[in-house]
């Protein structure tokens, strides 16, 4: 994408003069209830923010409504019977109160009292009988730090860890089911996705910029029964703003920033939502970033060589055809370039490294959707199809000595199509439940060149397809008053298929051709939950699930190895109390067990590149506890603790026996060039280091968080909002070379904006303590042995941004 077409998005946006407003009509058909189950189907449908003003009014007695209606109308529908009325609190808030009450101002509720509705279900569960442990954040809870992205994500949800390697390149981690922090040809143990639409497969993390959210949905894991392979750790999905009918509306925003030690940086962005006749309406959101460096490199005498670049944008075009059918057409565009990699040396002065070459990488990520949904009674149909291509080329400094520059250029590609249908009741008079079917294809060929600078040659590259169709279902039942049991499973069946790209050397050749790596297997996931709610507002919560990732082939030594599918297993008990109608405050508590077999992580082989190996069974216990409090209408404090312990429990001899293997072939070539002084292998410690804690598992994590927010007579809001986070110590991956460690660092934030409900100036700093930290103990993997690498937050930066809504 051109530059130029974001800024040409904003200035349309800032010209615009005229505002052709009109009250939104939705295709509502609901059938009789209680008005808070009627109140969360209308939020769902209308993506409304609702509230109780009274919890009493929770089980009074709704209608049955049909027709085309307004939020208003509707709301004043189904409030009537119960002599309550609907209060509007902002643009897309409402508020149900009393008519005897007085009526509520918008700032003295703010949205988060709202509803909170579990789309992640995939059946509008209603949070606060939710029989698991998740994180929803409105799109309003996003730092105001500038373009929000998967850290801030990780900055608002402690359970969420990523590995830094950079805009684009991460791997995301959930409640500790980690497996490296290398990107090998494993499946992530997270799923992603941007409504209910998949966004990868065994790709890094795209990093989608997160502008016009209406809200991030963070369940831990294992999700197996609604979401299939690849999240044993757990989802996250992205709920987007649809378009709008009838209303034509628009946002806009533009920041400056300055990090220190670093260089100066810029943001900025557009949205606009044009209604084309009654039944269509095209939205459209465009934006462009560049963050400031702040690596230099003394070799080259270069400074702030780690810019990145930002460019994407998204459409998508809503047709409403009638009788509650709705058509959703789009695609999404996103291109990351790094000028170099953000990592230091660790025995060089701060924000320093010694870099033969450059590392420059890019990650291009294109998404075209098309998603069919009708509602009708009860029942929603939903279908959901999408084509992904994404494209990342990464170069590494493979130099083992001044006088042998070398580089590694690897580049990964991956198509993928998917597609979803599932017919869903919403959980209504103690019943609901979910059936669907699934396909998915992936290809991801990744390649790569390894030699002198100007005379790299390829070394053996692998291609894996995976075909996978799937049966789920799942269902939730009230047997008793205040007891709801859940209980599905998901049947897949997975073919697999790869062969070896550019094989080394003709000896290897005719059998990795002659071998494709067929094979097929079918795995049956079963669910079981049970909650139970001793109290108004007081749930508790068990849980059974289980999750799996595919296997596949990887590249080892130049030639090609299999590695085989794994599993996990996690038993979750927990409590949480959130009083509908009253968020004074609220508590919850969740301690998790998972079993994992034949574990799949990433090693260096002898050359130093990465691989994929089942390196044997592991287990993880989990403990999780949250706390928020608001003392007054205008302030809310919220706290979080995350604990994890994990262990190898019984390692595969056979495979750590070959990682045993290439570290001491990977010591000895480097120590035969004085690249490294370590000292000689001992079985005794590597033994110890593959029964300690599993990769990228950091034992201890929390965070504690502060917003407040106040309305001036003048009509002059302010809102303050800061957080702190402690991330603890973890290790990078498999055997002795990846045995060191990371994290042990506290990261902060505070954000303020001050301005009118449309138009404001924000100003933001993050790591206010300019701490340096080590997020990843990982620079280029060829040079990893040496143990030099450090990977240091950004330093402290402030933004200054404005933004603008009509």
């Amino acid at each position: 994408m051109r530059p130029s077409l974001p800024l040409i998005a904003v200035a349309a946006a800032l010209l615009a003069t005229t505002l052709a407003r009109a009250d939104t009509r939705h295709a509502i058909n609901l059938p009789a209830g209680a008005l808070g189950d009627s109140i969360v189907a209308l939020s769902r449908i209308t993506g409304a923010s609702i509230r109780l003003a009274d919890a009493g009014l929770w089980q009074r007695p709704a209608p049955a409504i049909h027709g085309t209606l307004t939020v208003r109308e509707a709301l004043r529908r189904v409030a009537a019977p119960s002599d309550a009325q609907p209060v509007p609190l902002g643009p897309q808030s409402w508020q149900i109160a009393s008519r005897a009450a007085t009526p509520a101002r918008a700032h003295d509720t703010p949205p988060a009292a709202a509803a909170i509705v579990v789309s992640a279900s995939k059946r509008g569960t209603r949070f606060a009988k939710f029989p698991g442990t998740a994180t929803i954040l409105s799109g309003t809870d996003m730092p105001g730090g500038g373009p929000a992205d998967s850290d801030s994500i990780a900055s608002r949800a402690a359970s969420v860890t990523s590995t830094h390697l950079g805009a684009g390149r991460d791997k995301l981690f959930i409640r500790g089911v980690a497996d490296s922090g290398l990107v090998g040809q494993s499946q992530a143990t997270v799923g992603e996705y941007w409504g209910d639409l998949r966004l990868t497969y065994n790709a890094p993390d795209p990093d989608l910029k997160l502008y016009d959210i209406a809200a991030i949905e963070v369940l831990e894991g294992p999700q197996g029964t609604l979401y299939g392979a690849g999240s044993p750790g757990g989802i996250i999905r992205v709920v987007r703003r649809d378009a709008v009918l009838g209303r034509f509306e628009g946002s806009a925003t533009a920041g400056v920033s300055t990090v220190a030690h670093g260089a100066v940086g810029g943001d900025g962005s557009a949205m606009l939502n044009l209604p084309l006749g009654d039944r269509a309406a095209l939205r459209v959101v465009g934006y462009a970033s560049s963050d400031g460096g702040y690596i230099d490199n003394s070799t080259t005498g270069e400074r702030n060589i780690n810019r990145v670049h930002t460019e994407g944008g998204r459409a998508v075009l809503r047709v409403a055809p009638g009788d509650g059918w709705t058509i959703d057409a789009g695609a999404t565009v996103q291109d990351i370039h790094g000028d170099d990699s953000q990592y230091a040396d660790r025995d060089a002065p701060p924000l320093t490294r010694r870099s033969a070459v450059a590392q420059p990488y890019e990650d291009d990520y294109r998404l075209g959707e098309l998603t069919i949904a009708k509602d009708w009674g009860g029942l929603r149909f939903t279908s959901s199809s999408a084509i992904v291509r994404q494209q990342v080329d990464e170069r590494f400094d493979a130099t083992f000595a001044p006088v042998f520059p070398r580089l590694l250029d690897q580049h990964n590609h991956t198509a993928m199509v998917t597609s979803e249908s599932r017919l869903s009741r919403p959980v209504t008079d103690g019943f609901g439940w979910v059936v669907g079917t699934s396909y998915l294809h992936n290809s991801a060929r990744l390649t790569r060149a390894l030699g002198p600078l100007d005379q790299s040659a390829p070394t053996t590259g692998v291609l894996n397809h995976i075909d996978e169709t799937t049966l789920f279902g799942e269902f939730s039942v009230a047997p008793l008053r205040g007891l709801t049991i859940t209980a599905g499973g998901r049947l897949t069946h997975s073919r697999l298929s790869g062969r070896a790209l550019d094989p080394a050397g003709g000896l290897f050749a005719t059998a990795l051709n002659d071998d494709d790596g067929k094979r097929s297997e079918t795995k049956f996931l079963p669910s079981i939950a049970a909650s139970t709610e001793p109290g108004h507002g007081v749930i508790l919560f068990v849980r059974y699930q289980q999750g799996f990732r595919p296997g596949g082939l990887a590249i080892g030594n130049a030639m090609i190895r299999r590695f085989q599918s794994d599993r996990v297993a996690t038993m979750e008990a927990g409590v949480r109390y959130d009083r509908p109608g009253d968020d004074a405050i609220s508590l919850s508590a969740s301690v998790a067990y998972t079993d994992w077999r034949n574990i799949q992580a990433d090693f260096l082989d002898a050359q130093g590149l990465p691989v994929t190996t089942n390196i044997g069974d592991g287990r993880i216990w989990s403990f999780d506890a949250r706390a928020a409090w608001r003392p007054i209408p205008s302030l809310r404090l919220e706290g979080s603790v995350i604990v994890n312990n994990s262990r190898l429990t019984r390692p595969n001899e056979t495979q750590l026996f070959q990682v045993r293997q290439d570290a001491s072939v990977l010591f000895a070539q480097q120590k035969a060039l004085q690249t490294t002084t370590a000292p000689a292998l001992d079985p005794i410690a590597i033994e110890d280091i593959e029964r300690s804690q599993l990769p990228n598992v950091a034992e201890l994590g929390g965070r504690i968080g502060v917003d407040y927010h106040h309305s001036f007579a003048s009509g002059i809001d302010l809102s303050v909002g800061g957080w702190a986070r402690y991330i603890g110590k973890s290790r990078l991956g498999v055997g002795p070379i990846l045995g060191g460690t990371e994290g042990d660092y506290v990261d902060t934030g505070l954000s303020a904006r001050i301005g009118r409900k449309r138009t404001g100036v924000t100003l933001s700093l993050s790591n206010l303590l300019d701490t340096a930290g080590n997020r990843f103990a990982l620079g280029t993997p060829l040079n990893v042995v040496r143990n030099s690498d450090v990977t240091p937050l950004q330093p402290r930066t402030i933004r200054l941004g404005f933004d603008t809504h009509f």
